[in-house]
């Protein structure tokens, strides 16, 4: 019998020589790293460096997943993953034949698991489908059984209206959309579906698709004419998959253990399944780090070395695995580990911190009072303000009051009048400005939700977005997009050393036109304003207009009128409004002439009995004169009297006393439009 056992143990010892000479194989003398990105084993580069499947290449000091072109960006081994830059899938049509792609295309299809070791993190990353009546989607071939070639399809459409449609920030269905990955997910591979782009290829000629980290991708209007090399950092999922990527070959941590090939050699090392896909990952053990894939990799923390992470309010001391920690001599605590060692205190000092404690209780209890106290008001704030009208309205956040405390400060403070203060700060890395009202306005507080409702429903460049709202206060404050260069009101009237152009005033004319055009006859329900006026139309910084302050708007029926209390300011208000209380589209049109006079004169018009300016003009008018005298001198050359003399006449239109023979704003804004191009020709 012990001659018959000698060689079976011989063998063994032999085994095991070979397996620890080939583990060593794999870090002595090989490369830890390719252009500042470590190369942990299992993974290697070069021969006898690496597990299988596992192979780097490192290519002009940058590495690669061997034998395929993928740059590898970061490898882990805890969490277990890699990022690599995978290419996208396009297809691009032919303007000549928009419904031709067949020559024009590239699917983005890669192959890097011909040992299955890789999986698409379906935790990290989502597929982006980006293009006009675009339908995009990802597949990735079978991998667990079955019989078709490809499984695991997946994927979304958007639409455009026009080339407006799609916005910057934005990827919900319109020139962009999302959705997220199943896992097991192993090819890199796109396909679409063919739609009509004959009436796009100027903004959107093209279809694609990629895969993104889910965190690190913002789309932009530019995207849809993206450039077709482009790549995009994709975490992977790795895993110890056997020699097969079919399902019977791979190994879970039950059955690997029971075998030669088992990855987890270190000793205080722990084997896991792996969450995507069949197959398993090593993992050093609970108070160990290293490299869990090599003999003797993984190795004893020293926790004492890193109190923020292992605190230790007393005496630390490490031990293998974990540490031990322990209050001084004459020192106590229920648990050094979460709180401060204390001095054993004789019974007065107990007393004493007895009494200390009661009052600071007693503060407790006063505190907690006072906050639920404001927590209740915040709540009853809420309700009063239409907060459960506002809750369910799109594009709108409603803001915490603490999140714009630090923004209302003295300091931040760049407008105050009669209305209330504006305020200007930082929120999620964009300039707002907050308008907060002073005191209790009863019709600032009736208005509110119908303002907020509006402007929610507006999305148009000419118009100034409102990013949310707070509710928690007494009078409810508004959250707008910050516009840096002010009123049109402060150009014209408050600092008339800037210069304005014609060409910057019928851009101006026209821009805000359209916009109030857009409020009239392109929402889903007619939006009167109510109060246009110069001090309601601010510019950016490139002077583009944005309607501002519909404190006083009005939502109704398409063709129908708004009979509603007479609010706003009567140097521009309509005659027949004050006259019956009737707004319609009409009014703001009259505004709209009074705007028109004041950009051209750069007079300031005014309330009265018979306005000067208004009836300045007027009076021209009716004479047959061109107005030469009233024209601003800054704009009245002889190469502009003609241009000034129509923009007089349009004027005089919208301030006709019968409402009928007034033009609709979408007239006027068409009109402008054309005396704008007719500068450029």
């Amino acid at each position: 019998m012990e001659h018959m056992w000698t060689p079976l143990i011989l063998l063994q010892l032999l085994l095991a020589a070979a397996a620890t000479a080939a583990t060593t194989a794999t870090t002595a003398g090989c490369r830890p790293s390719c252009g500042g990105v470590d190369i942990p084993y299992p993974f290697g580069i070069g021969v006898g460096c690496f597990r299988k499947g596992f192979e780097i290449e490192c290519i002009n000091n940058s590495p690669v997943l061997a034998g395929t072109s993928l740059r590898v960006v970061k490898l882990t081994l805890d969490p277990d993953q890699s990022q690599v830059m995978l290419p996208m899938g396009w297809q691009c049509y032919n303007a000549s034949d928009p419904g031709d792609t067949n020559s024009n295309w590239d699917y983005g299809e890669t192959t890097m698991n011909k040992d299955g070791v890789y999986r698409i993190s379906s935790t990290h990353n989502m597929l982006v489908v980006v293009g006009c009546n675009t339908l995009g989607f990802t597949a990735s071939k079978r991998t667990e059984g079955g019989t078709a070639n490809y499984a695991y399809y997946t994927g979304c459409m958007s639409y455009c209206n026009n080339s407006a449609s799609a916005q910057d920030g934005l990827c919900d269905g319109v020139g962009c959309c999302r959705v997220n990955i199943p896992p097991g997910l192993t090819d890199n591979y796109f396909n679409f579906r063919e739609f009509d782009h004959s009436s796009m290829m100027d903004y959107s000629p093209c279809d694609y698709a990629f895969l993104a980290d889910r965190n690190n991708y913002t789309f932009r209007r530019s995207h849809l004419k993206m450039d077709t090399k482009r790549s995009s950092p994709v975490w992977l999922d790795w895993a110890i998959r056997g020699n097969s990527s079919i399902s019977g070959d791979i190994p879970s941590c039950k059955q690997a253990a029971k075998t030669d090939q088992y990855a987890c050699v270190s000793a205080h090392s722990d084997c896991v399944d792996s969450i995507n896909g069949p197959g398993y990952n090593c993992k050093c053990s609970n108070g160990y780090e290293g490299d869990a894939y090599l003999p003797n990799g993984c190795t004893n923390i020293d926790e004492c070395a890193d109190p923020a992470k292992y605190p230790c309010y007393g005496v630390c001391t490490d031990t293998q695995g974990s540490y031990d920690c322990n209050c001084r001599l004459g020192y106590r605590s229920h648990d050094p580990r979460t709180e401060r060692c204390t001095e054993k205190f004789p019974l007065a000092a107990q007393i004493s911190i007895g009494a200390i404690s009661g009052i600071l209780v007693l503060a407790l209890i006063i505190f907690v009072y006072v906050l639920r106290k404001e927590r209740r008001e915040a709540r009853d704030f809420y309700r009063k303000n239409g907060g459960l009208t506002l809750k369910d309205a799109a594009n709108i956040k409603i803001f915490k009051r603490g999140e714009l405390k630090a923004i209302l400060k003295s300091h931040n403070l760049i407008g105050k009048g009669a209305f209330g203060e504006v305020y200007k700060g930082d929120i999620d890395g964009a300039l707002v400005a907050i308008k907060k009202p002073i005191g209790d306005n009863v019709h600032e507080n009736k208005q509110f939700p119908n303002e907020v409702i509006i402007q929610s429903q507006v999305m148009h460049r000419n118009i100034v977005r409102l990013r949310g709202c707070c509710l928690e206060v007494d009078t409810p404050m508004l959250v707008y997009e910050f516009i840096s260069n002010g009123s049109l009101e402060d150009f014209l009237h408050k600092d008339k050393s800037k210069l304005l152009n014609l060409d910057v005033r019928l851009s101006i004319l026209q821009e805000s036109a359209h916009g109030l055009s857009y409020m009239h006859s392109q929402t889903h329900t007619k939006i009167l304003h109510g109060d246009v006026k110069p001090a309601n139309i601010l510019l950016d910084e490139k002077f583009t207009p944005k309607i501002s302050d519909f404190g006083i708007s009005r939502l109704i029926a398409k063709d129908k009128e708004q009979t509603a209390n007479i609010i706003g300011d009567m140097t521009y208000m309509d005659p027949v409004y004050l006259k019956t209380g009737r707004l319609t589209d009409r009014s703001d049109v009259y505004s709209f002439g009074v705007v028109i006079l004041e950009l051209i004169s750069r007079k300031k018009a005014t309330h009265s009995d018979n306005n000067s300016l208004v009836g300045s003009f007027q009076e021209c008018h009716q004479r047959g004169e061109t107005a030469l005298k009233l024209f601003d001198p800054e704009i009245a050359t002889t190469g502009n009297f003609e241009i000034l003399d129509k923009l007089a006449k349009i004027a005089m239109e919208c301030l006709h006393l019968d409402v009928d023979q007034r033009p609709s704003m979408t007239d006027v804004a068409e009109r402008l439009l054309i005396l704008h191009r007719s500068r450029k020709l």
